[in-house]
């Protein structure tokens, strides 16, 4: 086995936890399963607050997360870990991965305290990896 050094873990550990946090705490990927249970989580907005086509949006947003970004995420640190040349370009496309029409939030504050460490993490990784490749 390779020897693996700081920028080895430096990457993998922010990313899995990321993962985790997409799938349980930002629950991204449990609303796409049962929206309800997102809304009795916190995660998600009721339809009786945000209408119907509201909810409607947010769980497509969910759904999509969690059958294109998230195993994404997860194939590109699995590729990484195992050194294939496909888990560095599964992890730049990860990151590629953003922009979407825009919308406004009700409550900014949460997205201000995750993004900025995720988007260094990010930015760092891409770095990290075109020097490993």
């Amino acid at each position: 086995m390779a020897q693996r050094g700081t920028g080895f873990w430096l990457l993998q550990g922010p990313g899995w936890l990321l993962l985790l946090y997409l799938i349980y705490i930002y629950a991204q990927g449990i609303p796409a399963l049962d929206y309800d249970l997102g809304v009795a989580m916190g995660t998600q907005e009721p339809a009786a607050r945000i209408t119907e086509v509201g909810a409607a949006f947010w769980w497509g947003f969910a759904f999509g997360d969690l059958v294109t970004y998230m195993p994404l995420l997860a194939a590109g640190l699995i590729g990484h870990a195992a050194g294939r040349a496909w888990g560095r370009t599964a992890l730049a496309a990860v990151v590629a991965a953003r922009d979407a029409a825009g919308w406004s939030l009700a409550g900014e504050r949460a997205y201000w305290i995750a993004l900025p460490p995720i988007a260094l993490w990010a930015a760092w990784g891409l770095w990290r990896l075109a020097r490993e490749g």
